[in-house]
């Protein structure tokens, strides 16, 4: 029974999540290097400008319906009114199919007004179109197993939907490409951008199957506990999906803006290079090393907050309906710290070695000392995109959902007027990108905490959270750098050498964490798995209590043993006693 209950806590959910973030991310970047060299950095461009296209139109018709349906849902689940969650999931796929239809439809016919500062992207974005629809299904049936605190659906979907992707895409692009042979490398290039906007839908079409074929087989036992269910308030339809409007609304607004920062910052970076007279393809390279590579490898330890945030909104929506305004705190407190434990080495780690991580993963000369550059200087964006986006959902979860509008809202403000200052008067080009990039999450990292800590009365435990990480991701960016530099003049084999230093560097992370008190054995026994780490942790002394209960734990093992045999554990003579 303890167990059952610790694997439905939210921690051992947002593992699973993230585990699974983390490895479709890294799937991503292994497809993306061959698919990159099919396509050329030519075709990375215009396959970049028409995803983020297509990502802004997918946040405004349906990327926010798992956080939104979840929320609703968990609310009635908390107060067992099974029928009207039920209800709830009805009225969503209803939302999601007049929405998502009417943004598909939009999408193909105006494909080339939404990408005129980049024509060649039409094809790309028009072959995205239909993948908007099936994205708002897939997304309610998430949300509908979020809700329940079952992350392990939305977890392999997830990443078959990442394997499909990724196969069909090269295939796709590979074909396509092969089909153009008298045409110019342009020509080449846009086949090649639309042979993985095939794979996209692809892979989104793969998710929401297996997630249809998990609600079926979990139908019996759905319809079983809506019929046994004795709630006193049955909501109607109009009711329901005004309560969706005023949910969702806020939800889409704050992931809107959260996120159209890269399509504002692409339009001004395109457009500001245009009055400078660089020329457009050379442009579009630009910005495709900035889109597809660096960023996508500081995204990977950042898929690590958006799985705790997507798995901390029912789980916080529940507690704050009930009034259990501690076990909130407790929440947030675990959420942060769990995220913080891997952002921070992370963001270290892609400083010190950023050359070693990119060739590792997109060995393209030509690119790689660019992205190099711009990788360490996004690091500090994984610590800051990964609290904001955490304390957005805390505000979600709480009720506060207009509050992340405004905050967004700001912080974009100030990261446009950023971005053009810096671009018309320096010549820091797509370094200034990655400037916009921090001034923007700081911004809301600060608004975000400011508020969180108004609405909850929580304070961040900043040595704990912070500090002690921090140190401990210190030593070990200089013992991993050290072996790196050093064992690359021995074996001259990057990526065998990479990954030596980062398996040395993770544990002299972790043991320094552990010794000086960065994690509590409780505290990390509440991870997946984390009976296995405390376990381990305590045969290494690695835990400041270690030996003492390891003596404790020999006690107790000799007296069960003499219990079994029948003899009674001796108690200690007391001499002062027997002479009364």
């Amino acid at each position: 029974m303890e167990q059952s209950k610790k694997k439905n806590t939210f921690v051992f959910q947002a593992g699973i999540l993230a585990a699974a973030g983390m490895l479709v991310k890294v799937i991503s970047l292994i497809y993306r290097s061959p698919l990159l060299s099919i396509i050329g950095i030519e075709g990375n461009g215009y396959y970049s400008a028409a995803i983020n296209i297509y990502t802004i139109i997918l946040l405004i018709s349906s990327y926010s319906i798992p956080s939104a349906i979840s929320k609703v849902i968990a609310q009635r689940l908390a107060f067992k009114e099974y029928r009207n969650a039920q209800r709830v999931f009805v009225c969503a796929l209803l939302y999601v199919l007049i929405v998502g239809g009417t943004a598909s439809i939009l999408t193909f016919v105006g494909a080339p007004f939404l990408v005129k500062e980049n024509p060649n992207a039409v094809v790309a974005l028009r072959v995205l179109s239909p993948t908007i629809f099936f994205s708002g299904f897939l997304g309610v049936l998430r949300g509908y197993f979020q809700a329940h605190s079952s992350m392990l659906h939305t977890s392999i979907s997830q990443v078959l939907e990442q394997i499909m992707n990724a196969a069909i895409s090269i295939l796709a692009a590979r074909l396509l490409i092969n089909m153009v042979i008298d045409e110019d490398s342009t020509t080449k290039a846009i086949y090649g951008s639309a042979g993985s906007a095939v794979g996209t839908g692809a892979g989104v079409v793969t998710g929401l199957l297996f997630m249809f074929a998990m609600y079926q087989l979990n139908r019996k036992i759905i319809h079983r506990r809506v019929e046994r269910d004795q709630s006193w308030h049955e909501e109607s339809y109009r009711e329901i999906f005004k309560v969706i409007f005023t949910i969702v609304t806020p939800f889409i607004l704050s992931t809107f803006i959260y996120n159209c920062s890269t399509v504002i910052n692409m339009t001004i970076y395109y457009d500001i290079m245009d009055f400078k007279h660089v020329d457009d393809v050379i442009a579009s390279n630009n910005y495709g090393i900035f889109a597809t590579q660096a960023i996508a490898v500081v995204n990977i330890p950042i898929a690590i907050a958006s799985a705790m945030s997507s798995a901390m909104i029912p789980g916080v929506s529940a507690s704050y309906a009930r009034g259990g305004f501690e076990q909130t705190r407790r929440q947030v407190s675990k959420a942060i710290q769990m995220t913080m434990l891997i952002s921070i080495p992370a963001m270290v780690g892609m400083a010190v070695l950023p050359k070693p991580i990119m060739q590792f993963i997109f060995p393209q000369k030509e690119s790689l000392d660019v992205a190099s550059g711009l990788l360490m200087a996004l690091a500090a964006t994984i610590v800051l995109y990964g609290l904001s986006t955490l304390t957005n959902a805390v505000l979600q979860g709480i009720g506060k959902v207009n509050t992340p509008v405004f905050h967004a809202a700001i912080a974009l403000v100030i990261q446009v007027a950023g971005l053009v200052l810096l671009l018309f008067k320096t010549e820091l080009d797509l370094y200034a990108l990655a400037c916009a990039n921090i001034i923007y999450s700081l911004v809301m990292c600060v608004l975000n905490q400011w508020s969180v800590r108004r609405n909850l009365d929580y304070r961040l435990d900043i040595v704990k959270i912070f500090l002690k990480p921090l140190f401990s991701a210190g030593v070990m960016g200089a013992v991993a750098f050290g072996v790196y530099h050093g064992l690359i003049l021995l074996i001259p084999v990057s990526r065998i050498v990479l990954l030596v230093a980062i398996g040395v560097g993770a544990c002299v992370y972790f043991a320094i964490l552990l010794l000086i008190g960065g994690v509590s054995e409780e505290e990390l026994s509440a991870f997946p798995k984390g009976e296995l780490l405390v376990r381990l942790a305590h045969k290494m002394h690695l835990l400041p209590d270690g030996k003492k209960r390891q003596r404790v734990k020999k006690k107790k093992k000799r007296r069960r043993k003499k219990k079994k045999k029948g003899k009674k554990p001796q108690s200690k003579r007391n001499p002062e006693r027997e002479n009364k």
